[in-house]
């Protein structure tokens, strides 16, 4: 399923969420079919895309646990221009529900694989830690793609997240493969910033995004409207950066 892409870092806000609702919205924009998959019990994809978690008539829980369909547990984000399986607190409980059922670990893949043809690109949105939510989400894809802020700690970060993948890669899915690394929160007049940068540069080189994200109001204010800052406000500097980072990542895709 090589459509199939996790957006993922064991550390937290690095801007994961903001990511996947902003890539699928610009993709969206050209005319691709954009399946958002939310698998973080906080639901935050899923409130971001102006989805009341609350009122969801299925979420991604009763797709892990009780089997219903990926297609019957869609839903429309239709000011964002793409579809969602959402998340809302019953997940909380799924990781326990989960170690007692067969293939635990290929839940997500088998349900996505029913409806993976029918769309461009799906994006998943993980927790910030290596639970078996996310591990299901890594079993799932072909690819993975990171945000990762430009700060001290963000190089060791990586290297525990790369053992993980080569571990996924070794046991659960050989097909798991980096396809990018994107520069979040950047702020080019700070000089940690642009040198991590540098370093991500050196060690990755193409694998890292050419397109950067800047902090912005916009970016930050976006979730609040139930909008990504594309749907909200595509001219504005943070959604022109995605949408660059979009048509990255197509180039990458092909």
């Amino acid at each position: 399923m090589k459509n199939i892409i996790v957006v993922g870092n064991q550390k937290g806000g690095v801007g994961k969420t903001t990511t996947v609702l902003n890539l699928a919205t610009s993709l969206s924009l050209f005319r691709k079919k954009v399946l958002v998959v939310d698998i973080d019990p906080q639901g935050n994809a899923t409130t971001g895309a102006g989805v009341d978690k609350n009122n969801l008539k299925y979420s991604v829980y009763d797709v892990l646990i009780n089997d219903v369909p990926v297609s019957e547990a869609t839903v429309a984000a239709k000011e964002c221009g793409f579809d969602l399986l959402g998340a809302n607190r019953n997940l909380a409980g799924a990781e326990i529900e989960l170690v007692d059922l067969d293939n635990r670990e290929f839940r997500l893949r088998n349900a996505l694989s029913k409806v993976a043809a029918n769309y461009d690109v799906i994006l998943i949105d993980c927790p910030p830690s290596l639970s078996l939510l996310t591990i299901n989400a890594l079993s799932a894809a072909k690819h993975i793609l990171v945000p990762l802020q430009c700060e001290y700690y963000a190089l060791e970060g990586l290297t525990d997240l790369l053992n993980t993948i080569a571990r996924i890669q070794s046991k659960l899915n050989p097909e798991l493969q980096l396809l990018g690394i994107i520069r979040t929160m950047y702020d080019k007049r700070n000089n940690l910033a642009q040198q991590v940068s540098a370093q991500l540069v050196e060690y990755f080189d193409e694998k890292v995004f050419y397109a950067s994200i800047p902090r912005t109001v916009r970016l930050a204010e976006a979730p609040s409207y139930g909008l990504s800052a594309v749907a909200l406000d595509s001219e504005s500097v943070g959604a022109q950066a995605y949408i660059r980072c979009a048509k990255e990542l197509l180039n990458k895709l092909k």
